[in-house]
């Protein structure tokens, strides 16, 4: 049984909370995909105890600013934790492929295949991010064949079995569970509690998981850096 993480945005005690319950349900395995630390929380703490899990890990789009931004191009979150990464943590970034082949039947992305910034299974419109339905995924997926596609990228958990068999999950969320975007349109997510999300898969079949961890404790920090954004989607689940 795998035990599949996504952004986790240096959120250490929710990573530790998901963990501790992933191998108490019985996960031999885990996989990582990506935007593991940017975020005013614990970026190099969580760093640290990723590279000695060594777990199989793609990189999300922060991945990607972290290491090609600079520091006066980057928003909040991603200055914050590039100003506490070293060079170490930033070698374990750089080699992070953006999509990873797990088995014959499971493929890791962070978006989608094509792009770390495409909702592989929302759509943002005009008047907010919406389910995506079956064809727009199918295009979304394009060619690959793999039995069970694993993304992450919007914090939104979902499970999805298209009419060939295909299955697509997102775990949802290990760190943060509301937020706001503007790409490729102004939009807002929220999944309405704290919780820690995560999945787990035993075959092809995926369990989605949600646990509760010190959120207070996330949302004291995010204070103390002065995001009073993130204090509140820590806490409750709903975007200031």
């Amino acid at each position: 049984m795998i035990a599949v993480l996504s952004d986790i945005h240096g959120n250490l005690p929710a990573l530790e909370a998901v963990i501790a319950d992933a191998r108490a349900a019985g996960a031999a395995s885990f996989v990582n995909l990506g935007d593991s630390l940017s975020g005013p929380l614990w970026p190099a703490e969580t760093a640290d105890l990723l590279m000695r899990e060594g777990w199989p890990t793609i990189a999300g789009n922060h991945e990607r600013q972290l290491l090609t931004h600079s520091l006066e191009r980057m928003g909040a979150s991603d200055r914050f934790a590039r100003e506490r990464l070293s060079d170490a943590q930033l070698a374990w970034f750089a080699a992070q492929p953006p999509v990873l082949a797990l088995s014959d039947e499971i493929f890791l992305v962070h978006g989608s295949a094509r792009s770390d910034l495409e909702h592989l299974l929302h759509t943002v419109e005009p008047a907010g991010i919406r389910e995506a339905a079956g064809a727009e995924i199918a295009d979304r997926l394009g060619d690959s064949t793999a039995a069970l596609t694993l993304c992450g990228h919007t914090h939104l958990p979902r499970i999805v079995t298209l009419a060939d068999g295909r299955t697509i999950a997102n775990p949802g969320s290990v760190g943060l569970q509301a937020f706001h975007d503007d790409h490729p349109l102004p939009y807002i997510v929220e999944n309405g509690d704290p919780l820690a999300r995560y999945a787990l898969v035993r075959g092809i079949d995926v369990e989605l998981r949600a646990v509760a961890y010190d959120h207070e404790a996330a949302a004291a920090k995010a204070g103390r850096e002065g995001r009073a954004d993130w204090a509140v989607a820590l806490r409750t689940g709903f975007a200031d």
